[in-house]
């Protein structure tokens, strides 16, 4: 049984906190927040405890791990001080929106020696990954060509935004790294454009809402990402991997697969998931499950937290290239 403490209540901490508290390799201890009302309503919840500082936590030797779902800005701060208190981690992406914070947090926390995974729950999608493993069966072959799509169903405040980092940061990140997930390879050029299509307040902060990449990996297999901050129909994933000897789609997961023909139209199905929460809610299970796998037998994490960091470097390549309107080359 793998003791947890949860540090932040928000939508996605309460959703972490179901999925640890009906987990029954786990047992949720401790909930915080910096809004107490928020992590009491949780811990109540669930009947636990709900602490005022993170020492509380940290100063108990019957947590064995923490699952960091608070602000992006608090992140470096708890993995370092989870770290040099001897518990696992596993912590929502991104590290930082900062790559230099992320090099220094792995700077004080290398030799600490304890479990970090970093919250890239899409490679725990069983379409996702089903896809990854067929591609590494060889089943079509030697792969040419990924292309991921990546549309939110709708754009978030733009005083959210504004301190998100951009939207190669804040939300491709997790693209990044489906595209190392997939190819096993790394990025050796970017190319991203980009335009302000859908809030005209975004060109005000810097940043753009609609986005098309290319990536050129060492190889040279091609992958193109494409992403819309605003999508009508829902909460649009899809991958498609093209090989020497065929081709692999991941497509979304449709609520209901009811079809429905009628004299105004034929095969009409269900919109999409509203978000990414029901979108990825086997994927967020998965993703606890291989935490407390690897905890209970010893085995590494994965994503690590070097999977993190290189998610984070190329984050920071795209914009570059958004800002320059050249690719980017990278070691």
């Amino acid at each position: 049984m793998i003791n947890f403490a949860l540090l932040g209540a928000g939508r996605i901490g309460s959703m972490h906190a179901g999925l640890i508290a009906g987990n029954p390799k786990a047992k949720l201890r401790y909930v915080y927040d910096t809004y107490q009302p928020a992590a009491k309503e949780l811990a109540d919840k669930y009947g636990v405890i709900a602490v005022e500082s993170v020492e509380q936590i940290l100063n108990d030797d019957s947590v064995d791990a923490l699952l960091i779902a608070t602000t992006t800005d608090t992140h470096v701060e708890l993995i370092i001080k989870g770290a040099q208190a001897g518990k696992a981690i596993l912590c929502e992406k991104p590290i930082d929106l900062s790559t230099e914070r992320v090099r220094q947090c792995w700077e004080q926390i290398k030799d600490c020696q304890v479990p970090i995974q970093i919250g890239f729950n899409r490679r725990f999608d069983p379409t996702h990954a089903g896809l990854q493993d067929q591609l590494r069966n060889g089943d079509i072959g030697l792969l040419q060509q990924l292309i991921i799509t990546s549309r939110d169903p709708d754009i978030a405040p733009v005083e959210y935004l504004r301190h998100s980092g951009g939207i190669f940061r804040d939300m491709i990140i997790h693209d990044f790294d489906m595209f190392r997930f997939i190819t096993g390879e790394e990025a050796t050029e970017i190319h991203a454009v980009g335009s302000t299509l859908i809030d005209p307040e975004l060109a005000k902060i810097g940043d753009v809402d609609s986005v098309m990449l290319t990536i050129k990996t060492k190889s040279g297999k091609l992958c193109h990402i494409n992403g819309a901050r605003r999508c009508v129909y829902g909460y649009d994933q899809r991958i498609e991997a093209f090989g020497s000897e065929g081709m692999l789609q991941s497509n979304n997961p449709l609520p209901n697969s009811v079809s429905k023909s009628t004299a105004t139209g034929t095969d009409s199905l269900s919109v999409l998931n509203p978000f990414f929460i029901e979108r990825y809610q086997d994927a967020y299970q998965a993703q606890l499950n291989s935490f407390i796998t690897s905890l209970m037998t010893n085995t590494p994490t994965s994503p690590s937290f070097t999977d993190g960091m290189k998610a984070q470097i190329m984050a920071d390549a795209a914009q570059e290239s958004l800002a320059n309107g050249k690719p980017v080359i990278l070691e």
